[in-house]
């Protein structure tokens, strides 16, 4: 099968000859597997990896640096950068609005346009994975998580109890937004876009950070109206949210969400044996481990989670780390884990 072959197949849940494989690293990660690999061209990687999806995205501005070393992008939310060893990565700090007394300070902060989006050269990366016939994963959308960067996740968690309104309005903001943004990319692409990424951390390593009640009061309405937007254009909504989530699950299928990343495996009840039961009304997409597995473990361990995960979860699989692989993760291990996988599409 092709790349987009099994990634569709996949997607509706039917048997593939090995399950389709996407890629997520941070770019510290992609230096120390550069380094490892001696080229740093990451196509050429993926190739060799016969990693089935392409993942891509239109330019956005770029971030403005502020005072101290921070950070602040079109929404507003503020990051510093620390170095790893590997190169940098973002670590999030208050956003713009944390200080904010009223909802008029929301309603006047200066939101960005979507004439900001430059589209000008998604029509032929698309047209280079159709060439290659691989499956194409488009955006970064948000509608909770990230008005909460800006807000501040506490305030904004304070926020649903106390000042709903505020809430309601940033996610409105957010979603008006990433629905037109995600129109103009289904017309640059030509229609060559096959899942559009949602994201919303919804869950710690210990449990959900909101009620489901709250999820469905200020959430779903807004990720059911992307989910509908997405499947109006024959495309799939692939939904990241990370930590024990699987009490949201049901939601989320009826929300319209086709598949689930990245499915950190923090709890039993976020064990592939737990998950099987909605196998056939999602697709799981991620729930290797990368917090021990990946960076620490053997290349016979990681061989056995592969086999569990395949033989558990079956056909609507997909795979890929439970959240980027991280800088301190041994190349040699990344690399292990999808020539598992590969083997047992061979066995």
């Amino acid at each position: 099968m092709t790349g987009y072959e099994r990634t569709i197949a996949a997607l509706n849940r039917e048997h593939t000859d090995r399950p389709p494989f996407d890629f997520w690293a941070e770019d510290a990660t992609l230096n120390r597997i550069f380094a490892y690999i001696g080229h740093n061209d990451l196509e050429r990687f993926l190739d060799d990896m016969k990693i089935d999806i392409r993942a891509l995205r239109a330019g956005e501005p770029e971030s403005k640096r502020l005072e101290n070393g921070v950070f602040q992008n079109m929404w507003g939310e503020r990051f510093v950068y620390k170095e790893t060893g590997w190169g940098e990565m973002r670590e999030d700090t208050y956003g713009a609005l944390y200080n904010a007394k009223s909802i008029d300070e929301l309603m006047s902060f200066p939101w960005p346009d979507n004439d900001v989006m430059d589209y000008s050269k998604l029509r032929e990366q698309c047209r280079e994975a159709r060439d290659k016939n691989l499956a194409v994963r488009y955006g970064f959308a948000d509608i909770w998580q990230r008005p909460g960067l800006v807000r501040g996740m506490e305030n904004h968690l304070a926020d649903m109890a106390i000042n709903p309104d505020w809430v309601h309005y940033l996610s409105r903001v957010f979603t008006d937004f990433y629905i037109e943004e995600y129109r103009r990319a289904w017309e640059a692409s030509e229609g060559n876009i096959d899942i559009f990424l949602v994201i919303s951390d919804l869950g710690s390593q210990r449990g959900p950070l909101i009620s489901v009640s709250m999820f469905n009061k200020f959430i779903a309405p807004y990720l059911a109206e992307t989910a509908e937007v997405i499947h109006g254009f024959g495309a799939k909504v692939m939904l990241h949210s990370c930590g024990n989530i699987a009490s949201f699950i049901p939601a989320f299928i009826d929300c319209g969400v086709d598949i689930l990343n990245p499915i950190q495996p923090v709890s039993a009840e976020m064990s592939p044996e737990s998950l099987k039961w909605f196998s056939g009304k999602i697709c799981f997409h991620g729930g290797i481990d990368v917090q021990r597995l990946i960076p620490m473990g053997t290349t016979d361990e990681i061989k056995r989670e592969a086999r569990r995960y395949a033989d558990i979860f079956g056909a609507g699989y997909i795979v890929c780390p439970a959240h980027f692989f991280q800088p301190d993760t041994p190349p040699e291990n990344i690399i292990a884990l999808y020539q598992a996988f590969e083997q047992i599409g061979a066995d």
